[in-house]
């Protein structure tokens, strides 16, 4: 017997549900990188000499003092805190070499005082931070008006220069006839570290957490004060050894040495898509981000465009890398509530 299957008045068979509309997402550090890659090409065509060895060697060199620097503040800011003084210590930490240099001290003797000066540095802001619970903006910018004061103090407006040739010709020398500079060995390794410490290990886990919910963070066991406090002191080691590389590249020890490059710093980490509330961002997309803040300036002044201009394009790249975020995820939240 045949079984009618037409569905009886008022209880009709619900209509199939649709399936979701894919959406194009693009994984941490992609868009950036995308738009690196765009740049470069566009830059190597358009721009005499860019894509020559020599270029790519200074190209290189500006990069390591940039992304050496961003790889602690890149924890940093995923935890959801900031370090404004990192280009400070860079300055007092050339200072502090260049015044025990001319004091007769070795350099095997005053690169690591210049290291545990750095950690002494971040330490102060760490404190102030974790155990007054001040916020790190203010304190930060509180202490790059205070250490860059130190640097002038300790080295006045005087310059020193008579570093050993080896260590300077190693700072801007290359491997080989590559163009690769030195420094970039010494920086993979730190970048290796640095990735698997945040990608790959429970402490990245636990910094990610800590930018998501502070409280959360502190409810699943985590010590918020202590892992705070040691990479502060991480920032201010690894910022007091890129102003020895600083003071070595250019041969000489400056207290201004380094003025304005942790705008530049914070710009590549937000380029790369870390955001500055804390919680999300990778060190690819910083990585990328630092290669393409630098090639932009490079390319900028190979047609001579003036410093000051070069300043407005760094700040300018700083608000996008701001604002972006802010109005993509307006769109997205526009675009869900849109009725389908």
């Amino acid at each position: 017997m045949a079984v009618d299957t037409a569905p009886v008045a008022g209880n009709a068979a619900p209509p199939q549900a649709r399936a979701p509309r894919r959406q194009f997402t693009l994984p941490g550090g992609s868009v950036i990188s995308t738009f690196l890659v765009l740049f470069l090409v566009i830059a190597s065509f358009s721009v005499e000499g860019f894509a020559s060895t020599r270029n790519a060697g200074f190209l290189l060199l500006d990069v390591v003092a940039v992304a050496l620097i961003a790889l602690p503040l890149t924890l940093i800011v995923v935890t959801g805190e900031i370090d404004l003084s990192v280009a400070s210590v860079v300055g007092l930490s050339s200072a502090v070499m260049g015044k025990l240099w001319f004091a007769g001290l070795s350099l095997q003797t005053i690169i690591p005082l210049c290291l545990v000066l750095g950690a002494v540095l971040g330490a102060v802001n760490g404190l102030l931070v974790t155990r007054l619970g001040l916020p790190s903006l203010a304190v930060t910018i509180g202490t790059l008006a205070l250490y860059r004061g130190l640097a002038f103090v300790v080295l006045g407006d005087q310059a020193v220069a008579d570093f050993p040739r080896e260590w300077t010709r190693w700072a801007i020398g290359s491997i080989g006839g590559t163009g690769i500079p030195n420094a970039v060995l010494p920086l993979l390794v730190l970048i290796a570290v640095t990735a698997v410490l945040l990608h790959a290990t429970p402490i990245g886990r636990s910094l990610y957490a800590m930018g998501n919910s502070e409280d959360a963070a502190r409810f699943s066991g985590i010590d918020v004060g202590r892992t705070k406090l040691w990479l502060f002191v991480a920032a201010g080691v690894v910022s007091a050894l890129g102003g020895v590389f600083w003071t070595l590249r250019y041969g000489s020890a400056r207290a201004d040495n380094a003025s304005g490059l942790e705008l530049q710093v914070i710009a590549a980490i937000l380029l790369g898509g870390v955001s500055i509330f804390g919680g999300s961002g990778g060190l690819l997309g910083v990585l990328a981000g630092a290669l393409l803040l630098a090639s932009v300036r490079n390319a900028l002044q190979l047609v001579n465009v003036p410093s000051d201009v070069l300043n407005i394009v760094t700040g300018v790249l700083l608000i996008v890398a701001v604002v972006a975020p802010q109005v993509a995820a307006g769109v997205r939240t526009r675009t869900r509530a849109r009725p389908r």
